[in-house]
């Protein structure tokens, strides 16, 4: 069995994930990311590894994306986070053509061709308020961690009205709407919407084509998947769990085996 490794480095969180020759996921890891990107990639390989019950000496092959992917030591190839996340997309939902991706601290829209390539993207470019941490920091502010967005959003009886891009004006009309009473899951609702219309901007700017995606941490946030389809007037995928939030990790491992392959390369068997 022939195995790779794909570590993608976010600027909130690390992940890593090995896969087989038959594209099968046989672990994956995640930890935040912190100030060491180098630390980070080598804590979830480790984990992914011990996963897995593999030692390093038998993966075949290194991916590293993300924003921190050249400060992965033992890579042995950098992939650009849009590829990797394209190419995990295109084998699991081969029909998309534009992909929503929500990370920690972007998001990344791009419009793909019928082998998966990128065409087009377009990236957010209004600071934090158009990414993930946006949300993050509005609940943590409220006192809810990030696991809790998902009921606050979907308990809300009238989303509060966020409407600035920038994340230091968005938290300022949080400090007021709960100054004047309106309740959690209004607040987070609110920034829910927000966060939605940026990024369905985003994908307009991109000519966007339907099937639609959308992959990141707000796969598990049904509302955001809710908010998306009404802004954009057609239905949107939502992958598994996995790829969902593996993503950029599973398409480096699975384009870690394509290189090995165009390499003509044959490890030894484990």
């Amino acid at each position: 069995m022939t195995v790779t490794a794909g570590i993608d480095v976010g600027s909130t969180y690390t992940k890593a994930v090995l896969a087989d020759e038959g594209e099968r996921v046989l672990s994956r890891e995640v930890a935040p990311t912190g100030y060491n990107f180098g630390r980070a990639a080598e804590r979830v390989l480790e984990g992914a590894l011990a996963a897995a019950g593999m030692e390093r000496e038998q993966l075949a092959y290194v991916a590293a994306t993300g924003y921190g992917r050249y400060m992965v030591p033992f890579r042995d190839l950098a992939v650009t986070e849009l590829t990797s996340h394209a190419y995990a997309l295109h084998r699991a939902l081969p029909t998309v053509r534009t992909l929503l991706d929500i990370g920690g601290q972007t998001a990344k829209a791009m419009r793909l061709d019928e082998h998966g390539r990128v065409r087009a993207f377009r990236l957010n470019d209004k600071c934090a308020a158009g990414s993930g941490a946006f949300l993050e920091k509005t609940v943590r502010y409220m006192g809810f961690e990030t696991a809790d967005i998902a009921r606050l959003a979907e308990r809300a009886e009238e989303p509060a009205t966020v409407s600035s891009v920038c994340t230091v004006f968005a938290e300022s009309e949080v400090i007021n709407h709960l100054a004047g009473g309106r309740s959690a899951e209004d607040i987070c609702a609110g920034a829910l919407v927000a966060l939605a219309g940026r990024a369905g901007q985003l994908v307009k700017r991109v000519k966007a084509e339907p099937e639609f995606a959308l992959t990141g941490g707000l796969t598990r946030v049904p509302r955001m998947r809710l908010e998306l389809e009404s802004l954009l007037g057609r239905p949107v995928h939502v992958p598994d769990d996995e790829l969902g939030v593996y993503g950029g990790a599973i398409g480096a491992a699975l384009l870690a085996h394509r290189r090995l392959s165009k390499l003509g390369l044959r490890p030894a068997a484990a």
